[in-house]
């Protein structure tokens, strides 16, 4: 701990990257002070033209001449800024969003009626030369700086006769001596707070506005969602794989040959057979429940045949009639397919559970690019989105929104209880 301290005062610190530093303060001044002259010269030219009678149009020419200018050449002294601060930095500046090259007019008025590219006029028209001036100013106290604290290197320099006769010399030399060691230890911290404030203005004013970085962090945070959600989806498939051919191939394979024991050995006792029996019995019991897992994990038949086949499977294991429409033209994605499909085999499980209804229909349709679900059914109603248990329409409805989808609910008292989802579809 106390070697760290020690280090912390070592007078080379301070200087560690003082150098890059300050060459960026030195390769902004020029980049900092290029639209000066255009402005200089407009109002040089204004201030001559103005006391005369100068029609209006040529005063209209004159002043927007600079601006004109300064459109033209805002993009290369951006990308000359960039490379600044990449090249002595290492720092990327983050790139605001503006629309892409076109060939008509309208590309051309859309191009400059961005807020970015008026963000980088500002910056290069009025935070440029504030920021150049203090750019002097930090250069100034360096050169000032290695001048006075080197004043012995140049008095010695001079001729010896102009020593020997200007004794009194050595006191002052030792005084701005001091001084120079003082505004070189102060040098890095006004360049590094120079650059901190450089650094911030063009963050704000050549990157993107705080509304693009919000609209790029939601893009990037359902980006990683869809991710999360596929990776979801693909594992629960790898566990159905797994599952249907391992584990429920192995009790099919019991279950087999228990049933063999069970028909051919004839001469076993009354209690072997019980047993064999029993264990005959658990290995079927087990296959059904390993069913309803892999079921309820992802069923084949959705990767194999689609929405169509297997809503149709869950339709036919209910105890009422069920009508299935299914009309896609093409398939969604898996994550929207699966999605559809839990929540038709929930909400149907639901509506056998609870409404004691007597007949159901689902329809699932393509509109464009929503996926449009609706479950309808004459049960008794009252379903309750809100609710903690029972019907679970709080479940549905986090599935549907994990994939930006909307979810209703519509059961009044009596019935009948319509739910309606719509899911995004990918084109």
């Amino acid at each position: 701990m106390q070697l760290t301290t020690w280090l912390q005062l070592v007078p080379g610190r301070p200087f560690r990257r003082a150098g890059h530093r300050t060459a960026l303060v030195a390769a902004g001044l020029p980049l900092h002070l290029a639209v000066v002259p255009l402005w200089l010269w407009l109002v040089g030219t204004l201030a001559a033209l103005v006391p005369a009678v100068t029609p209006l149009p040529v005063l209209l020419t004159l002043v927007a001449l600079p601006v004109l200018l300064t459109l033209a050449v805002t993009p290369l002294l951006t990308v000359g800024q960039r490379r600044r601060y990449r090249a002595l930095v290492g720092k990327d500046l983050p790139r605001p969003a503006v629309p892409g090259p076109g060939r008509n007019w309208k590309s051309a008025v859309r191009r400059l009626t961005t807020r970015a590219l008026w963000r980088q006029v500002c910056y290069h028209a009025v935070a440029g030369p504030l920021l150049a001036v203090l750019d002097l100013a930090v250069l100034a106290v360096w050169a000032v700086a290695l001048v006075a604290a080197s004043l012995y290197v140049w008095i010695w320099a001079l001729p010896s006769q102009w020593r020997v006769t200007d004794v009194g010399y050595t006191t002052q030399a030792a005084y701005i001596t001091a001084g120079g060691l003082a505004l070189l230890f102060l040098g890095p911290r006004l360049t590094g707070a120079l650059v901190r404030l450089e650094t911030r203005a063009a963050e704000v004013l050549l990157g993107p506005s705080r509304t693009e970085k919000l609209a790029r962090r939601v893009a990037d945070l359902a980006e990683s969602r869809a991710g999360v959600l596929d990776a979801a989806d693909a594992e629960r498939r790898r566990i159905e794989r797994d599952l249907h051919d391992g584990a429920q191939q192995r009790l099919v394979s019991l279950a087999v040959n228990l049933g063999l024991a069970r028909s051919t050995l004839g001469d076993l006792p009354e209690d072997a057979r019980k047993v064999i029996d029993e264990a005959h019995r658990e290995a079927k019991e087990a296959i059904a429940e390993l069913n309803n897992l892999v079921r309820g994990l992802h069923p084949a038949v959705l990767e194999d045949r689609g929405l169509d086949a297997a809503l149709s499977g869950v339709a036919a294991r209910l105890p009422i009639p069920v009508r299935v429409a299914v009309d896609l033209p093409q398939r969604p994605s898996p994550t929207v397919e699966a999605v559809a499909y839990f929540v038709v085999s929930e909400a149907l499980t639901n509506m056998v559970k609870h409404a004691q209804a007597t007949r159901a229909d689902v329809t699932v349709d393509r509109i464009g690019e929503t996926l449009l679900v609706v479950v309808a059914d004459d049960g008794a109603g009252g379903a309750d989105l809100a609710a903690a248990g029972g019907t679970g329409l709080a479940g549905l409805a986090k599935r549907v929104a994990s994939v930006d989808g909307t979810f209703s609910c519509r059961s009044p008292a009596g019935g009948p209880t319509v739910i309606t989802v719509e899911l995004p579809c990918a084109p």
